[in-house]
């Protein structure tokens, strides 16, 4: 592999963390093509994605996935915090 990047990224509560884990930890089984694997791990309050590539062109296309479906899982804890604020308490 001659291209990699490592995205690590601080989640809080560690329910946020396990989720967002949970929710792309089967897609790094999965091969978005021949030129590119990911891992991913969980340390303390981190998310850590590791991708390697065949070359800048592959690495950049399986981060852009991953980014996307990172900021995915995040958008909806995001709208179910903010329908929580707005919901009347009885």
């Amino acid at each position: 592999m001659k291209a990699r990047a490592t995205v690590r990224l601080k989640l809080t509560p560690d329910k946020k963390l396990t989720t967002v884990f949970r929710a792309l930890e089967p897609e790094t089984h999965l091969t978005l093509g021949v030129r590119s694997r990911a891992s991913l791990k969980k340390e303390r309050n981190l998310l850590i994605l590791n991708i390697e590539a065949e070359d800048s062109v592959a690495l950049r296309a399986a981060l852009n996935a991953y980014l996307r479906w990172m900021n995915s899982v995040l958008n909806v804890f995001q709208a179910l915090e903010a329908k929580t604020r707005k919901s009347p308490s009885f």
